[in-house]
């Protein structure tokens, strides 16, 4: 079973820890002097074992751990009995990860030392680490018959007890600590899952019901009833008791979303739509148990449970009653998104930026979304932006320098490239893409050696970069160079991607340049038919290898229709009106 305050007195624990270590620095010459008379050593190696340990201290403390582990080691050969000294290697090794050595040093520092009570919680935590959950148990039993008046390693004890499933002897321990501390709901709750576990009903229910009677007017008391009730299926009492804390409580968010949970699971979805809108209007409900319902209602959009229309009401109630927090604004994002709304999921981000400017993820999302809807103007802006704020992230960078080539600002692009190259660190994907947009931007100042030598970078550190296989090859066949490799290059691109229009339209290019038409009509007949019909380039491309083949009529057409797409090369009106294929 699970225990939910493990965490919690583990945190405690590390805490006196630390100060115990403080301590032990303090008092380490006086312990080992200590130790090394018991030793029964000589007085040479009393000195040596005194200064070998504080240089070993002082060797972990500065972070030389190899240095200290050596140091502690030749501690131990000098006084194989030293407890302190195994203790201190027990706790290098911990936090290298080696448990096995951590426990077995400790097990026998124990043994030297049995009342010393951190040795002990160290390998409590370690045999709780390993799931060893009986072995712990009793590292805090043994605490516990020490210091009778630290009722934390009783309930330690009784935890760890119910985690190893020796149901028998957690119980006795509760208990025990019940008797101490009285009825509460930690220990009782601990108890009914125990029962729960067991199969004893009767015992499990009668400790929630001796919480209800403890404090009848508590909410939360009825709430783990219902739980209960509804863990046996018994769905009339479970109803029962949400209907009792609406009684005590008629805002009690806690039981709002449990009834729409519940009529949910039930397929009741007018109860269900009834309950989820007030909670979601109940000012008195945490903005976290809004979003989280909210996130598990639409985490499987195939499988709504609630219309558009519902999901749309809930957000804006979500802005309405909790504006004040920008994460519903981001919840709010993230449904426009979902909805195809990209620029009012952007809206939604900047407004969340008036107030949370520092925070980054936001800043990548807007620039991502203003990416994606091709508003390279306010990429560039907003870039600039975040860049005052973000000056280390490289992403941001990368943005920035796609918004230049995009707005034809070449030169900037290399010097935003440039400036971004030293925090890509060891970011492979991002330094791929980092070269890719420096071969561009190389390319169109017609610096295409250097353009080139990107390319094949790209290609080297990406074998399998298919868009910069299409690029190099396009241009390759653009200053008709090399068309055995642009050939091999946008034949791998096509291969990979046998339904992308562009790259079959470079591909169907590069056979045109090699001058080999009819091939490159198969292949350009397949990239206007997977949408390369509605983009001007490839339709021109289509247009000048038919009238290659002596398709003149068909040719004409297909310039023309290409003239219509407002997208074409600068030589295509010349070609309509002369008839004929110009080579540029």
């Amino acid at each position: 079973m699970k225990n939910k305050l493990i965490v919690y007195f583990v945190v405690v624990f590390l805490f006196s820890a630390s100060c115990a270590s403080a301590q032990k620095r303090v008092k380490s010459s006086a312990k080992a002097k200590q130790e090394s008379k018991e030793a029964t050593v000589s007085e040479d190696d009393k000195n040596e074992f005194e200064y070998t340990f504080i240089e070993a201290l002082k060797q972990k403390m500065i972070g030389n751990q190899q240095a200290a582990i050596a140091l502690f080691s030749k501690c131990m050969e000098i006084n194989p009995n030293s407890s302190s000294a195994m203790f201190e290697l027990a706790k290098i090794h911990s936090g290298n990860g080696d448990q096995t050595s951590a426990s077995l040093l400790l097990e026998k520092a124990i043994n030297l030392s049995p009342e010393n009570k951190w040795y002990k919680l160290l390998l409590a935590q370690i045999y709780q680490q390993g799931k060893q959950y009986k072995k712990a148990a009793d590292m805090y039993q043994q605490l516990y018959a020490q210091d009778p008046e630290n009722l934390e390693y009783l309930y330690m004890n009784a935890a760890l007890l119910s985690s190893a499933e020796k149901y028998d002897l957690a119980l006795k321990a509760y208990n025990e600590l019940e008797k101490k501390v009285g009825v509460n709901d930690q220990i009782s709750v601990e108890k009914q899952q125990i029962y729960q576990a067991e199969g004893k009903k009767k015992e499990a229910l009668a400790e929630l019901k001796k919480l209800i009677a403890l404090n009848p007017k508590e909410p939360r008391y009825y709430g783990l009833l219902a739980d209960f009730y509804l863990s046996e299926k018994d769905d009339a009492n479970a109803l029962k008791n949400y209907m009792k804390i609406l009684e005590i409580d008629p805002d009690n968010g806690f039981v709002l979303f449990s009834l729409a949970s519940y009529y949910r699971e039930k397929g009741d979805k007018e109860k269900s739509w009834e309950y989820v809108r007030k909670g979601f209007g109940n000012k008195t409900v945490e903005v976290d148990t809004k979003i989280q319902y909210y996130l598990m209602m639409t985490a499987d959009p195939e499988k709504p449970f609630f219309t558009d229309d519902q999901v749309n009401e809930l957000v804006n109630i979500l802005v309405n009653t909790n504006g004040d927090d920008y994460r519903v604004y981001t919840v709010y994002a993230e449904y426009l998104i979902r909805k195809g709304k990209l620029a009012d999921a952007r809206e939604q981000l900047r407004q969340v930026l008036q107030n949370e400017k520092d925070n980054y993820l936001i800043w990548e999302r807007m620039l991502m979304i203003s990416n994606d809807l091709q508003d390279f103007q306010s990429v560039y802006t907003d870039a600039d932006k975040a860049l005052e704020l973000f000056p280390s992230q490289p992403v941001l960078y990368g943005l920035k320098a796609v918004a230049c080539l995009q707005l034809q600002k070449y030169t900037e692009a290399l010097a935003v490239l440039k400036e971004g190259e030293p925090y890509l660190l060891d970011n492979k994907p991002l330094k791929i893409q980092f070269e890719l947009y420096r071969a561009e931007a190389n390319y169109k100042l017609n610096k295409v050696e250097e353009a080139f030598k990107s390319f094949d970078t790209v290609i080297s550190l990406d074998p399998e970069n298919y868009l910069a296989m299409n690029n190099y090859a396009y241009y390759l066949s653009l200053r008709n160079e090399d068309l055995e490799k642009a050939e091999l290059l946008s034949g791998r691109a096509v291969k990979a991607n046998p339904d992308n229009a562009t790259y079959l339209d470079t591909y169907a290019w590069v056979l045109f340049m090699r001058k080999d038409y009819q091939l490159a009509k198969f292949y350009m007949e397949i990239a206007i038919k997977n949408g390369g019909d509605k983009n001007g380039t490839i339709v021109e491309h289509y247009g000048d290898i038919l009238f290659m083949l002596g398709e003149k009529d068909e040719a004409l057409d297909q310039w023309k229709k290409a003239l219509g797409t407002g997208e074409s090369s600068e030589f295509l009106k010349e070609k309509i009106k002369q008839g004929r294929y110009i080579d540029k």
